[in-house]
């Protein structure tokens, strides 16, 4: 069996979409014929910790583990308990002094990001390591984009063919634009993305968009593989039957009706959105919308419930309570992956409202490929013409609405309230099979064939 080395600061017990990724192809590899191993901090930043991910790594997968230097601790006591309250601190909205001065830090002395004190120490571990213990491929995941940096030595040094995953795109990443960067850190990241991009054996992206702007600007091949749902956790979500209300009756339920967890004489109508929900993509016309649907209809607002499941900036708090959503909120906190998934597929829709920004029309959130797995209907709102939107039209899943477009906003969710009330939603139809954890991982073996 050929063997494959990721590198990749994520990793169980800590939490969150960029985990899932490459646990999940570590969990389907070895069928494919590929035996991975993976290199990852012995003490990372966990911002959430999830158990349940554990189980998905096969007893016998060799996990290297090295000691890294972690410069966020110094950013939590310069912030104090401010730090608590943001989710993304970078592009969160006004700072103080020390804020902006710990960006400036953050920006241009930590180049390209924090975990770059990392890259010598593992080149070093890592090079007496595969002389031993030789492999075929290695695979680098950012971000942090200074994982890539530590394969761009290796390959260098060592000839191994190498792959860098970028899972975010890295001089194009939104938030960029909030550091405040000099001219010179500027060039400096520019320079590093391309000897990246023209140093490796193939660049792999997670969207269309971005493989479109990486091939443009290298000779050297750019693969694209989606991220996506593993059928398994939804096997063991869906055992829950399927929603009541009073006019059910089961001639009106077809056998599409996805099942919910909630009690089956439950009128509640959730509306759930689950993962980090940022300052920079609170989507205040929608809490405007619910607000005034809430106020039209006082059935909706005896019925009506907003699940936002994980962490929730303050922002986007006060812009619910404003809208007078409040009394119909549940903030159930952080959930591990298995209880999110239940969330997701007991849900009357789902809500996946981007970040209002122009350069996050390329990105694909990883969540989006579980929102199409739960069967529910997705409200997305962002831009109408990027990634996001042409996933949710491709798998008809819903819709995609504008950051400002009350207008498609209400009469998407007052459908699925009527269907709702009279006999349950129904699921989704659309052919979602190539983003599953097994067919995409079936890629990505090609690829790591075709590069060995």
């Amino acid at each position: 069996m050929k063997r494959v080395l990721v590198i990749t600061y994520y990793w169980p017990p800590t939490g969150g979409s960029g985990v899932q990724r490459w646990v999940k192809f570590a969990k389907y590899l070895p069928a494919q014929g590929w035996e991975p191993v993976v290199y990852t901090p012995e003490n990372p930043e966990m911002t959430s910790v999830d158990r349940t991910l554990e189980k998905e790594i096969a007893p016998d997968l060799e996990v290297l583990k090295q000691p890294i230097l972690e410069p966020y601790n110094l950013y939590r006591k310069l912030m104090g308990k401010g730090a608590s309250t943001e989710v993304t601190p970078i592009s969160s909205g006004k700072k103080s002094f020390k804020q902006r001065l710990s960006l400036w830090v953050r920006g241009n002395i930590f180049v390209p990001d924090p975990r770059v004190t990392w890259v010598n120490p593992s080149v070093k571990y890592l090079k007496k390591y595969l002389k031993e213990h030789p492999v075929d491929v290695i695979v680098t995941t950012g971000p942090p984009q200074s994982m890539h940096l530590i394969g761009l030595r290796l390959h260098k040094d060592l000839g191994i063919p190498w792959i860098p995953d970028f899972r975010d795109p890295w001089t194009r990443m939104y938030y960029l634009k909030h550091l405040p960067l000099t001219a010179f850190t500027k060039k400096m990241l520019y320079r590093m993305e391309q000897k990246v991009l023209d140093g490796c054996s193939t660049v792999l992206t997670v969207t269309p968009m971005v493989q479109e702007d990486y091939a443009a600007r290298t000779k050297t091949p750019v693969a694209m593989i989606t991220n996506g749902y593993d059928e398994e956790d939804f096997a063991e979500a869906n055992h829950f039957q399927p929603p009541r209300t009073k006019s059910f009756s089961p001639e009106k339920r077809s056998k599409n009706f996805c099942p919910t967890p909630e009690n089956e004489n439950d009128l509640r109508f959730v509306i759930t959105h689950t993962g980090l929900l940022a300052a920079d993509g609170n989507p205040e016309v929608l809490w405007e919308t619910l607000g005034e649907i809430v106020r039209e209809d006082e059935e909706f607002r005896r019925n009506f419930t907003l699940r936002l499941v994980g962490k929730v900036d303050k922002a986007v708090l006060d812009s619910i309570d404003k809208a007078g959503l409040t009394p119909n909120l549940e903030l159930p906190g952080y959930m591990d992956h298995a209880a999110t998934v239940a969330q997701q597929c007991g849900a009357g829709m789902l809500i996946l409202p981007l970040r209002n920004d122009p350069d996050y029309a390329i990105i694909l959130p990883g969540k989006l490929f579980e929102y199409l797995a739960s069967r529910r209907p997705v409200l997305g709102i962002g831009q109408t013409d990027g990634a996001m939107a042409r996933v949710i039209s491709e798998a008809k899943a819903g819709v995609t609405a504008g950051w400002q477009d009350a207008s498609v906003m209400k009469r998407f969710i007052l459908e699925a309230w009527e269907q709702h009330k009279n006999g349950g939603i129904p699921c989704t139809e659309g052919d979602i099979d190539k983003y599953s954890r097994r067919s995409i991982t079936r890629q990505l073996a090609e690829l790591l064939e075709k590069v060995s």
